[in-house]
């Protein structure tokens, strides 16, 4: 895609999620709308989002038994949303029937780890292992579930990339080389993560809390 930036509108009033999305939309990709969002507004605020005329990314984390998990994307298929997310630790064939449920035109891709955590947040849940080994081996089972790709931190996508070729790759966590991480643990620049293989550019914050998120956009695409 010419723009990779998805700009994450996860906000609980539906008026001022339109009315962000009108204002950057000349200067991203698309948008995200996450849990959230979709809590809030159901299949009518993505409805009224779809108005705005960006591809929508519906990051659901979709993650529970196989059949539960495909009845909650053949209940989104009439939203026609371009990508969306289910855990990649739910298993293989949880991914499997998330895919098949899913319609032709909606990339499913699997979460790997959040990027608020870390090594030690791992070893805390029963995790062996880095955060890197942790996102390879769930890469590895989404891939061999039949999915488009993952979401991953901009530490490990380079890997990803290089070992899954034609993978697509979603990086979240992302901040400005001069802005705060805030909850954020793995971050890197939208630029570092562009170059190093992401397919789509996940940014929140930077730009939906910015003084002047339209400049904050169009600085974030100069720079990409």
């Amino acid at each position: 895609m010419s723009n990779p930036v998805f700009v994450a509108i996860d906000m609980p009033r539906l008026d001022a999620a339109k009315a962000l999305a009108e204002k950057v939309k000349g200067h991203v990709g698309g948008i995200k709308l996450g849990m959230e969002f979709f809590y809030a507004h159901g299949h009518h605020g993505v409805m009224e989002m779809a108005h705005v005329g960006l591809p929508i990314f519906l990051d659901l984390k979709l993650h529970d038994i196989p059949n539960t998990v495909a009845g909650a994307m053949q209940s989104i298929h009439v939203l026609e949303p371009a990508i969306v997310t289910v855990h990649a630790s739910g298993g293989r064939a949880m991914m499997e029937d998330a895919k098949a449920a899913a319609g032709e035109n909606t990339k499913v891709v699997a979460v790997t780890m959040l990027t608020s955590l870390d090594d030690n947040d791992l070893g805390r849940i029963g995790v062996a292992g880095s955060a890197h080994d942790q996102v390879m081996r769930l890469a590895d089972l989404a891939h061999a579930a039949g999915l488009d790709g993952i979401v991953c931190s901009g530490h490990e996508v380079r890997a990803v990339h290089k070992q899954w070729k034609n993978g697509f790759f979603i990086v979240p966590g992302l901040r400005l080389a001069d802005g705060s991480a805030g909850d954020q643990k793995r971050v890197v620049t939208p630029r570092q993560a562009r170059d190093d293989g992401a397919s789509v550019l996940v940014i929140g914050r930077p730009i939906a809390r910015a003084d002047d998120p339209l400049a904050a956009a169009r600085a974030i695409e100069a720079t990409i």
